[in-house]
């Protein structure tokens, strides 16, 4: 009985916080992490995820929730423990948790809520660095590809090597906002994500610790799919751009 109660109260104080962050309220940065304690204690008692869409616990300690507030265009994932952002060096270690394998894997959310089939560069995975965040809790978007960084980027994919990072700032323009030196790419020459950990290729490339990360699926050369990795760099060729990750995302899916 004290665990219904509290978990009662647990869901109680998380719809309170959901209701919070959907309104775009910007009295806390822990407001996401106190929804996603909510899902985990509600999918424990009762097997339903909600506020959240899913949680997935099958991992442990390494499970995540995706979620997504009304009105967003893009869904999140979520880790189910305590991450502050992109810069916990847990993140970077041989043995993290794959947590844009996970989201790539979630995309089936996004083609149901737009009800059209999307193909692999369609898709986008971003992360804020710490400066453009607006919650202490890591989450990675699910996004579409906007139409221009789409095109962009596949334009660049033959050119974007696999075993370094490469400057493409001057390349590189997304929406309104230009990414200026501090933007890098580098290309994964595999189907899927396993195996690949861009917040630690991030560190072993010496970008900026506090960076901006986007992942998107491309079309390789020889037909094979692939992925693009975008990270900032603080270096003496520019400061981390104050863009959002988002802003490569197209808010109203038109592919």
């Amino acid at each position: 009985m004290r665990r219904i109660i509290a978990v009662v109260c647990a869901v109680l104080l998380g719809a309170l916080a959901f209701a919070a962050w959907t309104a775009n309220s910007e009295t806390g940065r822990g407001l996401l992490w106190t929804v996603v304690q909510t899902c985990v204690a509600n999918h424990a008692l009762t097997g339903a995820a909600f506020p959240c869409l899913e949680v997935n616990d099958s991992s442990g300690e390494h499970g995540y929730a995706i979620l997504r507030r009304p009105g967003d265009p893009d869904f999140i994932l979520v880790p189910t423990r305590k991450i502050v952002g992109v810069e916990d060096p847990s993140l970077q270690t041989a043995d993290a948790p794959n947590y844009f394998q996970d989201a790539w894997n979630a995309r089936s959310f996004l083609s149901d809520a737009f009800k059209k089939p999307l193909a692999r560069n369609d898709v986008a995975l971003a992360v804020n660095s710490r400066i453009t965040r607006s919650q202490d809790q890591l989450h990675i978007h699910i996004g579409c590809l906007s139409q221009r960084a789409k095109k962009t980027l596949q334009a660049l994919a033959a050119e974007l090597p696999e075993d370094e990072w490469v400057r493409i700032g001057n390349l590189m323009r997304v929406g309104t906002t230009p990414y200026r030196q501090g933007l890098w790419g580098r290309r994964v020459g595999q189907d899927t994500l396993e195996g690949v950990n861009p917040f630690r290729l991030a560190t072993e490339g010496r970008l900026d610790p506090q960076l901006l990360i986007v992942v998107t699926g491309i079309q390789l050369p020889d037909g094979r799919g692939g992925f693009a990795l975008l990270a900032s760099r603080n270096d003496r060729f520019g400061p981390i751009d104050q863009a959002s990750a988002e802003d490569i995302l197209d808010p109203s899916c038109s592919l």
